[in-house]
């Protein structure tokens, strides 16, 4: 197994410890550590890492070439923590590149969703929709955070 092969190895395992799930990444570094070996490169370089990164093509989108050289991104890093890694909007759309404008939904938009959610089954999905909806709705929270909220995270003592 060659250095770089196994600094992907090392690199993943060290992600998924902390808690990443890194699905397809490990797929995206194998390909490209196979790209550098074929290049004979011992090293990664940002030209290097263009070069793989647009070898899907010009009918690709470019958020996802760009996601493809972010991956390596975070690689290099990992290797060489002092060097610059390649920077990963450098192929982004410009569309990609203008913030994303959050849409607010009214208290009408909210209604109903929650009226929506009361027509499931059974009773504790629907209870479970309607809670997480109107959470959101008063907290500011994102999906994400009100899906991993738990018990624990709750002071009934205090109300909050």
């Amino acid at each position: 197994m060659s250095d770089l092969r196994q600094a992907v190895t090392d690199y993943i395992a060290v992600r998924r410890a902390l808690g990443s799930k890194l699905e397809c990444r490990h797929q995206l570094l194998e390909d490209f550590v196979a790209f550098l070996e074929a290049a004979g490169a011992s090293t990664i370089t940002t030209e290097l890492a263009l070069a793989w990164a647009t070898r899907p093509g010009d009918d690709a989108h470019p958020t996802y070439l760009s996601n493809r050289l972010c991956a390596v991104r975070g690689f290099a890093r990992h290797l060489q923590p002092s060097t610059r890694p390649p920077r990963c909007r450098r192929l982004s759309c410009s569309l990609a590149e203008m913030p994303a404008v959050p849409y607010l939904y009214s208290d009408a938009d909210i209604a109903a969703l929650m009226g929506a959610a009361r027509s499931l089954t059974p009773a504790l999905r629907t209870a479970t929709y309607e809670t997480l909806i109107g959470a959101l709705s008063v907290t500011g929270m994102r999906v994400g955070e009100g899906l991993r909220l738990n018990r624990d995270d709750v002071d009934f003592d205090e109300g909050c």
